[in-house]
């Protein structure tokens, strides 16, 4: 225990003067969670340019034009002539979409003889062409409906009885989570858990590696040499207790953009512990396994990088080749990811955490024991006796 403790405070210096450790694990995360939170403050893409010719300039199409500036999710940028080239002005505004009226818009509409709008999306950006096809599709069904409904007023019929001639039936759409759609709360969290993992590889990666690449590790674990766990664990506890400094600062940041917490806070302190001590085993396993310190760290992050991309939290696993599902559920990001969207998104019980919660706790055992074996490994080969010269030789 003496010597634990001795190697223990050693390995807390060791990180600490370290200044490349120092700024990776403190000063990342940290100016990480300003930047995204800044990035995603809004929470929604407003003012999104929509470019609208109205080819019609009329009364009824101005009106059109009119409910389409009202969105504030959309800036309408009106030409009464259509321009030379429709695909440039798009890409010269920025534009989202274009809003095509024709021609005798407001006749075809009295005539009854059902003009058509079209809208161009510009899907060089998912997001934004998304944000916009719902604003436009919301304001032009609305006109469309409003429109309608006068026609049958104007024969006679009375509002009410319009409104349900119109639409026989009435369709309600209820958000279940976030029901603002705010972006700040879907992405920022899940980004910080992102840098959180890529720290803690980065500080693992070091650990063994650079040890081992130095050559101190055999003088000053001599007496550990029989405790392959033990000598773990000294490696860890360190990474441990600064990632619950770093968790302290996410914290701190949630206050600062006004981001909601989980409700059930044990159930998350539980969760980003199993997190934590999944991911640094799996730094110590390859940082035992590769004796280089870069190299190890060029592993891990090529490991690490498209975790987030692969963990099924924006896109369907089920949507990945099954190569690809493998390669994100041996990453601790990927369940980790799921079980925070359903405490923090979705305010769900502990129970509906309880398949990642062990499959968490199943990468920490096995990325456990294959770190005590690769160091039972690597002890035994450092500290195994060398016989004598002459008794080597026979003679």
């Amino acid at each position: 225990m003496k010597e634990f403790l001795r190697l223990l405070k050693r390995e807390f210096r060791l990180f600490i003067s370290n200044s490349t450790l120092r700024s990776v694990f403190f000063l990342a995360p940290v100016f990480y969670a300003a930047l995204l939170g800044f990035v995603y403050k809004s929470g929604k893409v407003e003012n999104t340019p929509v470019i609208v010719i109205d080819r019609d300039n009329t009364p009824l199409s101005g009106q059109l034009v009119e409910m389409l500036g009202d969105n504030k999710s959309i800036k309408v940028l009106r030409f009464v002539q259509e321009p030379g080239n429709i695909k440039n002005e798009v890409i010269r505004h920025d534009a989202a979409a274009v809003v095509m009226i024709p021609a005798k818009f407001e006749a075809a509409m009295l005539q009854k003889k059902y003009p058509e709008v079209n809208v161009y999306v510009n899907t060089g950006n998912m997001m934004t062409a998304n944000f916009a096809t719902k604003a436009l599709q919301l304001t032009i069904g609305t006109f469309s409906a409003g429109a309608a409904i006068k026609g049958l007023q104007k024969m006679g019929m009375s509002p009410g009885r319009a409104a349900t001639q119109y639409e026989p039936f009435k369709t309600n759409y209820i958000t279940l989570f976030n029901t603002t759609s705010n972006y700040l709360i879907f992405m920022w969290p899940a980004m910080l858990a992102v840098v959180l993992q890529q720290v803690i590889l980065l500080a693992m990666a070091v650990s063994f590696a650079a040890e081992f690449q130095r050559g101190s590790f055999k003088k000053e674990y001599t007496a550990m040499r029989r405790w392959a766990f033990p000598t773990m664990l000294i490696k860890v506890i360190p990474i441990w207790s600064f990632s619950i400094l770093i968790v302290c600062i996410y914290y701190i940041m949630h206050m600062i953009f006004r981001v909601p917490l989980p409700e059930r806070i044990f159930n998350f302190i539980l969760l980003s512990a199993v997190f934590v001590s999944s991911a640094s085993f799996l730094g110590v396993f390859i940082s035992i396994l590769i004796p280089d310190a870069l190299k190890a760290t060029q592993i891990l992050m090529v490991l690490a990088s498209p975790a987030f991309i692969i963990s099924g939290f924006t896109w369907p696993m089920s949507a990945m080749p099954g190569f690809v599902q493998f390669i994100a559920n041996i990453i601790p990001l990927t369940p980790f990811l799921q079980a925070f969207k359903i405490l923090l998104i979705q305010k769900g019980p502990a129970t509906l955490i309880a398949p990642y919660m062990n499959h968490l706790l199943l990468l920490l055992l096995v990325y456990a024991l294959l770190g005590w074996i690769a160091l039972k490994i690597k002890l035994w080969l450092l500290f195994k006796p060398v016989k004598p010269i002459a008794e080597a030789t026979g003679a």
